[in-house]
């Protein structure tokens, strides 16, 4: 875990910088720690890393056009040595996942013994603001924080404190269904991404939000009902093809990944199952995997990589793996044996 040193030597990162740009990922967390360290400095360049767990060189030519005085990386498990080599400003990277050695930036995370707390917890200590926010991105990762007391009491309609499963939290409170939005409009075009990243900045609190109350707020809400709409169709046929196998396996072809969020609602429904969903994209099978605390999915993985070409990794309960198309029978083979 992380000290109250580390949160203050992040602070003054913030503090001392006029230009920052800020590389965050594509999930609840990322955006709401991107969101947290925005709206306490209030100026600098967002930009959203899509469709891969590392941060890489093509990025370097948004660097330079930006010609930020300091860059912040949040929630990235992996960025390619050959970035770091050529950025000539301090990099703050700030993560959960697996510790990096000897990365070449001012590196800050808070794993410990296997775990670590998501990102927007750290973000939220350091910032000590938009209490909301830092919920959004705990829950969205399911993890409950220590402040959730505070935050039920501030917001009981939203988040009751009974609640003592980050799975209740996110699929049976008001609280889930922002956690939903925030996840939702991370799908689709970069380009439109980013025009709703940069509404939220704005927004004041989550009813604002929930409740449509402005243009703007309209405008995300349109958007992620659209998006929804999708999402639900892919669930149901998710949901259909459940079996007596000890795994729920799903694949499917479309413009928009929906891996991580289907893969944790089948969790949530299905929680003695081993989940997997896998999208089909330019030969490659991209996969999210769940598996409730009995099993170790990131140890499965491991061993299911093994003389199969693709990657992956993750936490212990939920990875992610990019396998070649052909190989990803003898993928999900392999995980078959180990359980």
């Amino acid at each position: 875990m992380l000290t109250e040193k580390d949160y203050e030597k992040i602070r003054q990162e913030l503090d001392n910088c006029r230009r920052p740009m800020f590389f965050f990922d594509d999930d609840p967390d990322g955006l709401c720690s991107f969101l947290l360290f925005y709206r306490y400095v209030k100026e600098g360049k967002g930009v959203v890393v899509k469709s891969s767990p590392e941060l890489k060189p093509m990025f370097l030519k948004t660097v330079e056009d930006y010609k930020p005085d300091k860059i912040f990386i949040l929630d990235k498990p992996m960025v390619n040595p050959d970035f770091i080599e050529k950025i000539d400003v301090p990099i703050i990277w700030v993560d959960h996942h697996e510790i990096k050695e000897n990365t070449g930036t001012k590196y800050f995370n808070s794993r410990d013994n296997g775990f670590g707390e998501p990102t927007s917890c750290i973000c939220y200590r350091v910032v000590k603001q938009d209490l909301w926010i830092a919920m959004c991105g705990s829950v969205g990762d399911w993890y409950l924080p220590d402040f959730k007391k505070e935050f039920s009491e501030n917001y009981p309609d939203l988040l009751l404190n009974k609640i003592k499963k980050p799975e209740k939290a996110l699929y049976e409170t008001k609280l889930g269904e922002i956690i939903r939005i925030f996840s939702f409009i991370l799908k689709g075009k970069t380009s439109e991404v980013m025009k709703c990243v940069k509404i939220l900045t704005r927004i004041k609190d989550p009813y604002e939000l929930l409740e449509g109350k402005t243009a703007q707020a309209a405008f995300i809400i349109k958007r992620y009902k659209k998006i929804e709409e999708n999402y639900n169709k892919l669930l149901d046929d998710a949901i259909k093809s459940k079996n007596k196998s000890k795994i729920l396996l799903f694949t499917y072809s479309n413009k928009m990944s929906f891996t991580g969020d289907l893969s944790n609602e089948l969790l949530y429904r299905f929680p003695k199952k081993l989940t997997i969903v896998a999208r089909e994209k330019d030969g490659e099978m991209k996969c999210s995997l769940r598996a409730s605390k009995n099993i170790s999915v990131s140890k499965i993985v491991e061993k299911a990589l093994l003389n199969v070409n693709g990657y992956g990794g993750g936490h212990e309960h939920a990875c992610g793996a990019c396998i070649k198309k052909e190989d990803f029978s003898k993928f999900v083979e392999n995980i078959k044996k180990e359980i």
